[in-house]
C-alpha cells in the first residue's frame, strides 16, 4: 500500500482548484438508471469512489465513457441487462445503495446487496427501505441482498423521515420521478448535493419543488429524458484546503469556492482566528498573527458544521490556545483519528460522542495510520504543521475522496511526496 510522506513547518501561499464534488457525483451516477437517454456529467471528480461506481452501473450494462481526462462521465442505461446489483462491488462503497431506487421505479424490480463502506458507525439503510416500502415497494431482506418488488410500479406517498438522513432522501426523491402520483418527502436532507440532484433531475424533465428545505415535493412522470449537467463544488475538499493555510500559516485561495457551501464552517474558522475573504475566482484564506483560538464544535445537518469535516477541524485544534471541544452528532466512531493525533503530540481526550482537544504549542512527526477517509486527510493537515517529518499509511482511504492532494499542496510550497509501495 502506498503512504505519503510529509516534511511540515513549511507556510502555504498560492492557489488551489476545487473539484467536484464526490458526494454528488455519486448521486448523480445512478440517475442514469431512470432513463434511456443519455446523461452526461461535467466537473467529475477523477476518485476511486467514481471508479467503483462506475463498475457497479456497467455491472447492470450501463455504459459508461470517461472523456477529457476523467472531468466528463457520458452515461447511457439504454440497454441495461441486470438489475442485480453484487455484493462484490457493492460492498465496496456505501453510495451502491443509491441504485436501488432508480432500478426499482424503473423497472419494478431490483436486488442490491447490503452495502459497505468506511468503518465509522453502522450508519443502517432503513430509512432508505421505509422510504420504498411507503412507495409501495415489497421487500425481502436475505442472504445479505435486499430483494425488491413494485409489480405495479411505485406509487406517490408521503414520507417523513424520523431523523435527517442525506442517502435516503436522495434514494427516494430518485424513486419518486417515476412514481405515480404526488410524494412529499418531510424533514429532507437540505445538503448542496440534494439540491444538485433536484436539478439535474429537473433538466431530466422531473417535477420537483422545494429542495434545499425540508419539504420536497414531487410530481411523478411517466419517463424522463437525457440531460447535461455540471456537478456542484466539493464543500468538504474545500473545507479541506481551506485548513491548510489555517493550520501553517500563509494565505491559499480556493478556486471554485463558494461560502454558502461551506457557511457554518466559515464562520468557526473565522471564531477561531482564521482571516475568511470572497474573491472573484472563490474564497482566500489566511491566518492572522499568533495561534489560532479554541472554539466549540458540534457537528451537524446542513446547514450545520459538516460531520465529514470534524476530524479535519480536530487536527487545527489541537494547535490552538485553550481547550476546545468538538461534539459528533452524525456519526458514532469517528473519532478513530484521535489516538494518530495523539502520537504526533496532540492532547485529546474522548469519551462517546465528545473529544475535547488542548491545544499545544507544536505538533511532532511520527508514523501514522488512516483509519478512514477523512481521518487520513486530518492527518496529513497536522503532518503539514509538525516538526519533523511524518509518514502517513494506508492512504487507499485518501484517494477515495481527494484528487492529487500531493500535487495541490505541494504547488502551494508543502513538502510532500507519495511513496509507493
Amino acid at each position: 500500500m502506498d503512504s505519503i510522506a510529509v516534511t511540515g513547518g513549511a507556510p502555504l501561499r498560492g492557489e488551489i482548484p476545487i473539484a467536484g464534488a464526490k458526494n454528488a457525483c455519486l448521486t448523480l451516477m445512478p440517475a442514469t438508471l431512470l432513463t434511456d437517454a443519455p446523461l452526461t456529467l461535467t466537473n467529475a471528480p477523477r476518485l476511486s469512489d467514481i471508479r467503483t461506481m462506475t463498475t457497479l452501473l456497467q455491472s447492470l450494462g450501463a455504459e459508461v465513457q470517461t472523456l477529457q481526462q476523467g472531468r466528463v462521465l457520458a452515461l447511457s442505461s439504454h440497454d441495461l441487462t441486470s438489475q442485480h446489483a453484487d455484493y462484490e462491488i457493492v460492498r465496496k462503497m456505501r453510495a451502491s445503495i443509491l441504485v436501488l431506487g432508480p432500478l426499482l421505479a424503473r423497472y419494478g424490480y431490483a436486488e442490491v446487496s447490503l452495502p459497505g463502506g468506511c468503518a465509522i458507525g453502522a450508519r443502517p439503510v432503513d430509512l432508505h427501505l421505509r422510504a420504498l416500502e411507503a412507495m409501495g415497494a415489497e421487500l425481502d431482506l436475505r442472504d445479505g441482498y435486499v430483494h425488491a418488488r413494485a409489480p405495479g410500479g411505485l406509487k406517490g406517498a408521503v414520507i417523513e423521515f424520523p431523523f435527517v438522513s442525506v442517502g435516503a432522501t436522495e434514494n427516494a426523491l430518485m424513486a419518486a420521478t417515476l412514481a405515480k402520483g404526488t410524494t412529499v418527502l418531510r424533514n429532507a436532507a437540505r445538503e448542496p448535493e440534494i439540491v444538485d440532484l433536484a436539478r439535474c433531475l429537473r433538466r431530466m424533465g422531473a417535477q420537483i419543488e422545494g429542495e434545499g428545505t425540508k419539504t420536497i415535493t414531487i410530481e411523478g412522470v411517466s419517463s424522463l429524458g437525457g440531460a447535461t449537467h455540471e456537478v456542484v463544488t466539493d464543500r468538504i475538499e474545500l473545507g479541506t484546503y481551506m485548513l491548510a493555510p489555517a493550520i501553517t500559516g500563509g494565505e491559499v485561495e480556493l478556486i471554485g469556492g463558494r461560502r454558502e457551501l461551506v457557511g457554518a464552517f466559515c464562520d468557526k474558522l473565522e471564531e477561531a482566528g482564521i482571516g475568511v475573504e470572497e474573491t472573484e475566482r472563490g474564497l482566500k484564506v489566511a491566518r492572522r498573527n499568533g495561534r489560532v483560538n479554541a472554539v466549540h464544535v458540534v457537528t451537524e445537518p446542513f446547514p450545520g458544521f459538516p460531520t465529514d469535516l470534524q476530524a479535519q477541524m480536530m487536527a487545527l485544534l489541537c494547535t490552538a490556545d485553550g481547550v476546545s471541544v468538538l461534539e459528533e452528532r452524525i456519526f458514532e466512531n469517528r473519532f478513530m483519528h484521535a489516538p494518530e493525533l495523539m502520537r504526533m503530540g496532540a492532547k485529546i481526550d474522548v469519551h462517546g460522542g465528545t473529544a475535547t482537544v488542548t491545544g499545544v504549542e507544536r505538533l511532532r512527526g511520527a508514523p501514522v495510520m488512516a483509519t478512514d477517509l477523512r481521518a487520513s486527510v486530518s492527518l496529513i493537515l497536522a503532518a503539514l504543521a509538525a516538526e519533523g517529518e511524518t509518514v502517513v499509511s494506508r492512504v487507499y482511504h485518501l484517494d477515495r475522496g481527494y484528487e492529487r492532494v500531493e500535487e495541490k499542496l505541494s504547488a502551494c510550497g508543502a513538502r510532500i511526496e507519495r511513496i509507493a509501495a
